[in-house]
């Protein structure tokens, strides 16, 4: 019996043709930051509600700066959630028909049903502790609840069975069975 002999050439295309085959297609990451705290960090004050007779003046229930990657392929659009997780999931924020050009959403986002910024976007008026439409910051003085931030890439470009007097649950499914990913941020308060 002869025992064959692989050329050293040889060896090095079957190795690499087995890494390749191996190794799956590098994908990048669908990730959410922002500026004003970092993953697990303490939510800024500024970014606290201002609702329940709270006096402090470093509270300003002002929107953190959130930042995205590009969402998967066939994204149309982008819609962000914002949950106490520590307070049965209370929705504290929907923003959508962000669009698809647009990766990030600036401090302060306007008290809107239809914030300037990002133009075409859409808010959910937060019937709570406070009443208007978009952000409502962290409310938790006796302890440090979990808030979590989580950006969904949309198959659409527009929600068009939302309104302006949906719920924030009634968003937030609709938002879920249209959403192609999500990125996710959390922060206590």
């Amino acid at each position: 019996m002869t025992v064959g002999r692989i050329m050293p050439h040889a060896l090095l295309a079957l190795t690499t043709a087995a890494t390749a085959m191996a190794a799956p297609a590098s994908a990048t990451a669908f990730t959410l930051t922002s500026t004003a705290f970092t993953e697990g960090g303490i939510v800024p004050k500024v970014h606290e509600c201002t609702s329940g007779g709270q006096t402090d003046p470093g509270r300003r229930n002002e929107s953190p700066p959130l930042t995205w990657s590009a969402g998967p392929a066939g994204t149309r659009g982008y819609a962000l959630v914002m949950r106490d997780l520590d307070n049965n999931n209370l929705i504290h924020w929907v923003i959508y028909d962000i669009p698809a050009g647009v990766t990030s959403l600036p401090q302060n986002v306007e008290h809107a049903y239809r914030p300037a910024s990002p133009a075409g976007a859409r808010q959910v008026y937060y019937r709570g502790s406070a009443s208007l439409y978009g952000y409502q910051g962290p409310c938790s003085p006796w302890s440090v609840n979990t808030y979590q931030f989580t950006v969904h890439a949309l198959d659409g470009a527009a929600l068009s069975e939302l309104t302006s007097g949906s719920s924030t649950t009634t968003a937030a499914r609709v938002i879920s069975g249209a959403s192609l990913g999500t990125a996710v941020l959390s922060g206590g308060s």
